[in-house]
């Protein structure tokens, strides 16, 4: 990953440039959903955890709780940085590991 921000630098500023990483103050959060949201200037990140509610009455449907924990805020520019490193990720964990399925139907072994 630290290759891909030292790839950014020149070309956020036109010139080469040394990076240094602070983590000090990094924290850490797991996170199982996320919704996004946006305006003309900036992208809105909300990030968390769905919690299914207890079995719902006979007839009722049943309730995910999304339980935000982290909200990023990004100007576009960054946003789309992010979304072409994620894609190369991913992409890259496939060729390793095989195709993510998202359908869960579609994971789920036959018994």
């Amino acid at each position: 990953m630290a290759e891909n921000v030292e790839n950014q630098a020149p070309e956020q500023t036109g010139q080469q440039v040394t990076l240094r990483m602070d983590d000090q103050k990094m924290t850490t959060s797991y996170a199982n959903a996320f919704r996004t949201n946006g305006s003309a200037e900036e992208v809105l990140l909300d990030f968390g955890i769905n919690v299914m509610s207890p079995p719902p009455a006979q007839g009722q449907s049943p309730e995910i709780n999304f339980q935000v924990t982290n909200r990023i805020v990004m100007n576009y520019f960054s946003a789309k940085r992010l979304a072409i490193t994620l894609s190369q990720l991913i992409r890259r964990h496939e060729e390793q590991f095989g195709e993510l399925e998202l359908d869960v139907a579609k994971r789920q072994k036959a018994r």
